[in-house]
């Protein structure tokens, strides 16, 4: 069962924290599909299912509290830390995602932390990486803040936005919808019907036998 299924499947009280835990430990370093889980939330919200500024709260609160567990991991376990996560989930954190992480945060800083929140692969990198890296921590807080408000909350309302637009104008049209496929319904059938009879007014012959030469019997 994929992310979005299981969160669909659980009690609406329970959609709040699923969201704010999976969000959190991928911002721990822990790869799960967070966005994933965030905008499956945000779908319910369309339905009426949960509250979108739920949603919002617990998804910033786990992108933030995540992060900084992450942050204080990471300075504690330095570099080490990673090697040793790399020897055992390569696949994740293996030394050319690491170079990947490295450079951004050489390149840009703090920023590293705020872009990174809408980059999966540094979503799992940046709260550990700059503990590692000794990033000063009120550096840390201000990026990481406004990056979980700005991505949390920003894609739990876009997608809640999009998905009532899409909504009302889906119930506001239906019947158009239905109307245009009656017609190309009928279109279709009578120019099939057309096409049908106009091979068999060029090509009698194929027509059962009915016109032209007699059928001959096969001789040996």
């Amino acid at each position: 069962m994929h992310i979005d299924q299981w969160i669909d499947s659980v009690p609406p009280t329970a959609v709040y924290a699923l969201v704010g835990l999976i969000i959190g430990f991928e911002s721990l370093g822990i790869p799960l599909p967070g966005e994933i889980a965030l905008v499956a939330a945000s779908m319910l919200a369309v339905s009426g299912t949960v509250n979108p500024w739920g949603v919002a709260i617990c998804a910033i609160l786990g992108a933030v509290v995540g992060d900084s567990i992450g942050y204080s991991i990471g300075r504690k376990g330095g570099k080490q830390l990673f090697d040793k996560l790399g020897r055992k989930f390569p696949r994740h954190f293996g030394p050319d995602h690491l170079e990947t992480a490295e450079r951004s945060f050489e390149k840009w800083g703090m920023w590293a932390v705020f872009f990174g929140r809408f980059i999966a692969l540094l979503r799992i990198f940046a709260g550990p990486l700059a503990g590692a890296l000794r990033m000063p921590y009120w550096k840390f807080l201000i990026a990481n803040v406004l990056g979980g408000v700005i991505w949390a909350g920003g894609t739990t309302l876009l997608v809640y936005q999009v998905g009532k637009v899409a909504e009302k104008w889906l119930s506001s049209f239906a019947w158009i919808g239905l109307v245009v496929a009656l017609v190309v319904g009928a279109f279709s059938a009578w120019l099939f019907k057309r096409r049908a009879a106009k091979a068999r007014a060029e090509h009698p012959e194929t027509s059962g036998g009915r016109s032209g030469t007699p059928m001959e019997p096969v001789r040996d």
